[in-house]
């Protein structure tokens, strides 16, 4: 069982280590250098938000708003950016968006006591109407000045990579180092039990939803300064692609357990990999979906088999302790 054990634990490295090297036999230019930095700089704006997703995740929680949530920050930002607001200010409004989106859930989640996944299922679909309604339905080509962001480079590496690396880097520390990041773990393993404990897990709650809604809103601006518009499907089908690389990165669904390094940011490259292998072998783009698909089938039964086996070693460490106990 611990080989089992040790294996599903460490999936994430074994997943990637396996489709790294399935992709690299199959095409050498898979492993060009200007390739492999193609794939760090298309999977920062997911990590970026599967970073947001881990936090709510491992409170046993689920965020399905993450794509409208990019898409109406955006919108905000290149309305603002239209009507002749400096980039920075559209930029601090498009994150307070965020904010204000991730607030909202967690509103009605605490307050209210609805489930989370029919929450945020609503504001998926307000998010995505107010985006159309800022847009017009219609693409918004954003001026050069934006693009220009996205292909700065600092120490050689894209601004894009960058910004991924320091939010990430920040989130571990918060999750590993902090009293906050120890309540996360705490409130995702037994709420009940946490609340008896003396822990604000109505604070914590909040602030999960919220640090989600605004790594949604910086994925959603490096996107931005990726693509130069904001189209009427920007961050469409996002959630789903963010809860398949948190999940395929080791965050459990049923919360306490998961990282952010190297945890959801892997799960991020992974699924970048994917995609990226596909487009060099020139596969069908209509397999791209059914790929994905098969990941997030994956990555759910993996999560789903490895706290089936870790329940059943604590049963087994609990009888252990009780015959040691009667002896």
């Amino acid at each position: 069982m611990k080989p089992l054990l040790w294996l599903l634990n460490n999936a994430p490295l074994v997943l990637f280590a396996v489709v790294f090297s399935v992709f690299g036999s199959l095409s050498p230019k898979f492993l060009e250098l200007q390739n492999l930095s193609n794939i760090l700089l298309q999977s920062s704006a997911m990590a970026i938000v599967a970073t947001g997703m881990t936090f709510v995740l491992l409170t046993a929680g689920v965020d399905l708003s993450v794509g409208s949530v990019m898409f109406v920050a955006v919108a905000v930002a290149g309305k603002m950016i239209f009507q002749g607001s400096p980039l920075w200010i559209a930029f601090l409004a498009a994150m307070g968006v965020g904010v204000l989106a991730g607030a909202i859930n967690a509103v009605f989640i605490i307050r209210l006591r609805i489930v989370a996944f029919i929450v945020t299922l609503a504001m998926l679909f307000v998010g995505r109407g107010f985006g159309l309604w800022l847009t017009n339905t219609r693409a918004m080509n954003m001026p050069e000045a934006v693009t220009q962001l996205g292909a700065t480079k600092l120490w050689g590496l894209p601004l894009p990579v960058i910004v991924c690396a320091l939010i990430s880097l920040a989130a571990h520390l918060v999750l590993t180092r902090t009293p906050f990041g120890r309540q996360v773990y705490a409130v995702g393993q037994d709420a009940d039990a946490a609340r008896k404990a003396g822990l604000n897990v109505t604070g914590v709650l909040f602030a999960v939803y919220a640090i989600a809604g605004f790594c949604a809103a910086v994925s959603g601006l490096v996107s931005l300064t990726q693509t130069g518009a904001v189209s009427p499907s920007f961050g469409q089908q996002k959630e789903f692609n963010t809860i398949a690389a948190a999940v395929l990165g080791g965050v459990s669904l049923f919360g306490g357990r998961g990282s952010v390094l190297p945890g959801a940011v892997l799960g991020a490259v992974l699924i970048q990999t994917v995609e990226n292998g596909l487009v060099i072998l020139n596969a069908n783009p209509y397999s791209y979906p059914l790929v994905t698909s098969a990941i997030i089938f994956v990555a759910v039964a993996i999560d789903s088999l490895r706290s089936r086996l870790l329940a059943r070693l604590n049963r087994r460490r609990i009888y252990v302790d009780l015959g040691a106990a009667d002896r």
